[in-house]
């Protein structure tokens, strides 16, 4: 893959943190680490699960070897594996044996956004699948010592799901890609 090629990738991706994520507040969290450029974000261009899978072992590895005040947490971008919702999600149990093998469960958990996130019970269009939507499929690799720090640091966490998916319904399709495309 071509530099250019990868930071079309990672520019869209933090484009959408700042814009959905951060800037919607969906993850009341991600702006600190954010803000403090602790977040690594790494493209894997494969179509092979088995590559992804290779690329998930070295990141988790590399988080585990790493002080968080250097690198908090990772964003693995594929774009080109995994396309299909259906196959991702099936893929999210390897990726939780993964944590499970390299015995690191506990201490890292996998969170999982996707260009076609569709949650249970919802149709496919309805607005509240944007609190998990990406520009790209992505497995969030969180340290669960940030994860407690946060959940402890930020009031009425257990509400945040219900108010995402508020602010996705008032928004509505039509506003949530005006914001994506940076439309006023």
């Amino acid at each position: 893959m071509k530099p250019e090629e990868e930071d079309l990738f990672v520019q869209a991706t933090r484009n959408w943190l700042e814009r959905i994520v951060i800037g919607l507040n969906v993850c009341p969290f991600a702006k600190r680490p954010y803000t403090r450029e602790l977040i690594r974000y790494v493209v894997v261009p494969t179509e092979l699960t088995k590559s992804l899978s290779e690329s998930l072992k070295q990141e988790l590895t590399f988080l585990a070897q790493t002080d968080p005040e250097e690198v908090e947490t990772t964003l693995l971008i594929h774009p080109y594996c995994l396309l299909d919702f259906e196959d991702y999600n099936e893929y999210l149990e390897q990726a939780d044996e993964i944590l499970v093998d390299l015995e690191l469960e506990g201490e890292f958990q996998i969170a999982s956004f996707h260009p076609a996130y569709q949650f249970a019970d919802t149709d496919k269009e309805d607005p509240e699948n944007y609190t998990n939507r990406s520009p790209y499929p992505m497995l969030h690799l969180l340290r669960e010592e940030s994860v407690s720090w946060a959940v402890d640091t930020f009031p009425d966490s257990e509400s945040i799901p219900e108010k995402n998916i508020a602010t996705m319904n008032r928004l509505g399709l039509e506003g949530i890609r005006k914001i994506m495309m940076n439309e006023k």
